[in-house]
């Protein structure tokens, strides 16, 4: 993921082609997001059937639950932020 990032970075600070740089910053972010959704409905659908066959597991489920999603969220916050920083680097 830090090659991909430099390379994006060096695409950026290289202006020729700042259309690129703007266009990897928003397909980063949209995979970003659409990565995180797909990552907690797989969360949230698993528990759910954790729970339907062992309901006196309900709370470490739901702790495990929690805790798994926001690492996954903290991954697509984290890839959003790199989005707009290489956005940030791209002058007009």
């Amino acid at each position: 993921m830090l090659v991909i990032l430099a390379v994006l970075q060096a695409a950026a600070a290289a202006g020729a082609d700042k259309g690129y740089g703007l266009i990897g910053a928003g397909l980063a972010a949209g995979l970003a997001v659409v990565g995180a959704g797909i990552g907690i409905g797989q969360i949230g659908g698993q528990a759910t059937a954790g729970i339907a066959r062992q309901p006196d597991a309900t709370a470490r489920i739901q702790t495990a639950m929690i805790i798994a999603a926001a690492l996954v969220e903290g991954v697509a916050l984290f890839v959003a932020v790199i989005a707009f920083l290489i956005q940030g680097k791209i002058t007009f």
